[in-house]
């Protein structure tokens, strides 16, 4: 064989073995892709849903920074995550915004990727500065039902990793899989926070608030912060009925649920407890800030008039009880120590309205 023939045998065979390469290479890319959607689409909950986007995508698309940016405009989203103890603050790359303008022009009428370097006029909100910043990057609007619900961006220190006149085909399949997988966790969640709310007032329900005690009870054993609770009642609530009819009623407890919860952090919970009654648990609340929370729900409620559907105007008033549990012992039954903390609250609460109504009574004060 001459050396020509063995110098072409030579390169061929080369050439086999680089092709070969890289379709074991293509094949660990799709399965690693193929996972990615495996784990998405199963995603059941924000916790599953962010670790999704997070951990797998960057591992399988072997990128150096991933950000989700969500518009919550009532931050309904930002509520929710609050109240499944999902701290924000723990995932630098999920970002809210009140509206799609915050992102500004170049993103708010995005609704195909855009690929190209990374520029800090176009992308600095969706990589703010607790992030990598990257050379290059790949923005996907989330759309659903011609809807703009936020954006997927994807970011690599590779400057030639996107371009603008690659093809982006993959990654509108990558953005329609991604808006459809958070609206179905948004809400499969939404469906499960209901089922805990009081229709009439859009609070929490008893349901609710009994069970998040025992969390917060269990919390404060283990890590020693102090719990506060606040019983509430509205004054003369039958008085209102009487004039002012059921449905008047309706608004008054709509109206007052609103202004309590006003004066209340995102980590903080409100429920409905039955009738006129209102309890809020304060999370890594001492007594004194407790107090002060209450006489601010106090005097916001009397400080403005309700004004009815019907025209009427009416002075609304509320009582409140506040017991805090500064410590809890580990040993001690989590719901004992709920049901003593809500027992002396309410008899705060009880000395409130003895006392004339209209005021905030500390469970350590003596009745």
């Amino acid at each position: 064989m001459s050396n020509k023939l063995v110098e072409e045998n030579a390169r061929l065979h080369q050439q086999l073995n680089e092709l070969l390469a890289q379709a074991r290479r293509n094949q660990d890319i799709m399965q690693r892709y193929q996972a990615f959607d495996l784990k998405l689409i199963g995603a059941s909950t924000f916790q599953e849903l962010l670790d999704s986007i997070f951990e797998t995508l960057i591992e399988a698309s072997e990128l150096d920074v991933v950000t989700l940016t969500l518009i919550d405009p009532e931050q309904e989203v930002r509520r929710i995550l609050a109240e499944l103890r999902i701290e924000v603050n723990e995932y630098p790359n999920l970002i809210f915004v009140d509206d799609d303008d915050t992102a500004g022009e170049t993103m708010r009428t995005l609704r195909k990727p855009l690929l190209g370097a990374y520029s800090a006029r176009s992308h600095a909100p969706l990589f703010p500065k607790t992030v990598l910043k990257p050379a290059s990057v790949a923005v996907l609007p989330l759309v659903r039902r011609d809807r703009l619900i936020g954006w997927l961006s994807l970011g690599s220190l590779d400057a030639a990793r996107f371009a603008s006149n690659m093809a982006s085909d993959f990654q509108q399949h990558r953005a329609s899989v991604v808006a459809i997988c958070v609206e179905n966790v948004i809400n499969n969640e939404r469906l499960q926070h209901i089922g805990l709310t009081d229709p009439l007032t859009g609070v929490h329900n008893r349901r609710y608030v009994e069970r998040r005690l025992l969390e917060e009870i269990v919390r404060t054993q283990r890590h020693g912060y102090p719990l506060s609770c606040l019983y509430i009642d509205l004054d003369h609530f039958k008085a209102v009925n009487d004039t002012h009819g059921h449905r008047g009623g309706d608004e008054v407890l709509r109206e007052v649920s609103a202004r309590i919860k006003h004066e209340l952090r995102l980590s903080d919970a409100l429920g409905r407890f039955g009738g006129e009654e209102f309890v809020v648990l304060l999370i890594d609340t001492p007594h004194a800030a407790a107090l002060a929370v209450a006489e601010r729900i106090v005097s916001g409620i009397r400080g403005r008039t309700v004004v009815l559907e019907s025209g009427d105007r009416l002075q609304a008033t509320v009582s409140v009880g506040v017991a805090t549990l500064e410590t809890a012992p580990r040993a001690d039954d989590p719901a004992v120590l709920g049901q003593m903390l809500l027992e002396r609250a309410d008899a705060a609460l009880y000395r409130a309205k003895k006392a004339g109504r209209d005021c905030v009574v500390s469970a350590f004060e003596r009745g």
